[in-house]
């Protein structure tokens, strides 16, 4: 079982970057696929993106060119660099884990990344 901590989410103008970080612990981050998925007030949570342990990684349409997700296995973290952020980006982030067949995600508790207009 992976245990997940995020970092890094605040209060940023229209325009601005943030770097979220996602500190993982315990068995089986080198087999999981990591994502960090996001859920405003009132919403489901939604894919952001996804980064196998090896190949390509999977970006939601909405933030395709503006954010990019990276893994680095010997630190067992996982970063998702946010560019051009926009007011609509604006929710709590989760980072998540699972393993190869696994029906569900393990998530962090998340982080609150704020975009003011």
């Amino acid at each position: 079982q992976v245990q997940l901590v995020e970092s890094g989410g605040g209060l940023v103008q229209a325009g601005g970057s943030l770097r979220l970080s996602c500190a993982a612990s315990g068995t089986g981050f080198s087999i999981s696929t990591m994502g960090w998925y996001r859920q405003a007030p009132g919403n489901q949570r939604d894919l952001v993106a996804t980064i196998p342990p090896t190949g390509t990684p999977v970006y939601a349409d909405a933030v395709k060119g503006r954010f990019t997700i990276s893994r680095d296995s010997a630190k067992k973290m996982v970063y998702l660099q946010m560019n051009s952020l926009k007011p609509e980006d604006t929710a709590v982030y989760y980072c998540g884990a699972k393993r190869p067949f696994a029906s569900n995600w393990s998530w962090g508790q998340g982080t609150q990344v704020t975009v003011s207009s």
